[in-house]
């Protein structure tokens, strides 16, 4: 800057210089000497003005190389966290507000907390068995109401649209009378809702041990994926496949994921439903995914991560390579390369329904 300040003032006295030269040259205030006065004080003012000239150049030249370094200053962007990893755990309670209700003389549906992805459903009858379906585009989830005078939780986990709730009554049998119908209508606050909250299939509260379990795994992590890996690690590394259990699991089991803990044994239900809450208990969506792998009737996971998306495919060890998040088959192949591809490869599974 001071620079230019010398060569505007420069400027400013050779114009000053030229001015009075022309004014010398006419009127009656023209110097002693006449022409040759005028000749002297031409070349005296063409050599300051050459000398001007030479002096903008050489102040152009270095202005334009302090321009050039300001244009290569390096200056890095600042870093934008997707993903803030809770002071221990972060549970979501589900509740019953009491805001949106439908319901007869036995039935109750809470539907408050829709937008969040799960209704409430609390039967008061005298029937011991109770289905309840809840239907979404032609695909039906059926599930066992096992509480009476309670609410249970429900996911919605096919998005956004109108839901079909029915409750039945068991006749005899496989036979069943409806005994509720109601539709709602849901718009989610988010795609990850339904994937936050504990429900039935994926059921833990503050005080479980697994949350507990989860926080103690992740506590070492600095990110998303770093969770991910430890909670992965941690159940395949942990825990036994329980084959005696998985011939004789009965239709309507329900994992619980403290006594799975405890054990450290059990079915690839039990193994998904625990990583799933240690990995919603550290606030990361996460589904249990049931469907078929070949033939077999089977249970996996799959995880969201911030800038990546839904991970059908689960990073291996090496932090680069992907595979299905599908603990029971890790745990029980060693991890070799040869269960690695197999669950590595998303052809190998076929998803029925997500909870």
């Amino acid at each position: 800057m001071k620079k230019w300040v010398l060569f505007l003032s420069g400027t400013a006295a050779a114009l000053a210089l030229g001015a009075g030269g022309c004014a010398a040259g006419s009127g009656s205030h023209a110097a002693a000497g006449g022409e040759t006065a005028v000749q002297a004080g031409t070349a005296e003012t063409e050599a300051e003005a050459e000398d001007e000239t030479k002096a903008m150049e050489t102040t152009e030249q270095a202005a334009s190389a302090g321009e050039t370094e300001e244009l290569l200053a390096v200056i890095d962007d600042e870093m934008v966290p997707l993903y803030s990893k809770p002071q221990g755990s972060l549970v979501r309670i589900p509740t019953a507000s009491g805001t949106v209700t439908y319901g007869n003389g036995t039935v109750s549906v809470d539907a408050s907390n829709a937008q969040s992805g799960y209704v409430m459903v609390k039967y008061t009858g005298g029937v011991s068995k109770i289905k309840v379906q809840i239907t979404k585009g032609g695909l039906t989830y059926t599930y066992d109401l096992n509480a009476r005078n309670a609410y249970e939780v429900f996911p919605l986990s096919e998005g956004n649209g109108t839901y079909s709730i029915k409750v039945f009554e068991n006749v005899s049998g496989n036979q069943y009378s409806q005994a509720f119908s109601q539709d709602v209508s849901v718009s989610l606050v988010n795609q990850f809702e339904p994937f936050l909250y504990p429900n039935q299939y994926v059921n833990f509260s503050q005080g479980s041990a697994a949350v507990q379990k989860g926080a103690e795994v992740a506590a070492s992590a600095g990110d998303a994926l770093g969770v991910v890996n430890a909670v992965y690690n941690y159940v395949v590394n942990n825990m036994t496949y329980d084959t005696a259990k998985a011939a004789s699991v009965q239709s309507g089991y329900l994992p619980n994921v403290d006594q799975v803990l405890a054990s450290r044994t059990g079915i690839c239900f039990d193994y998904a439903a625990l990583m799933v809450s240690m990995l919603r208990s550290q606030d990361i969506p996460a589904k249990l995914v049931v469907g078929y792998t070949g033939s077999a009737y089977h249970a996996w996971v799959n995880v969201y991560i911030d800038g990546v998306g839904w991970i059908d495919n689960y990073i291996y060890f090496d932090g680069t390579n992907w595979s299905l998040a599908d603990p029971t088959f890790a745990s029980t192949g060693g991890q070799s390369d040869a269960i690695k591809q197999y669950i590595g490869n998303g052809a190998n599974y076929q998803q029925k329904y997500c909870y």
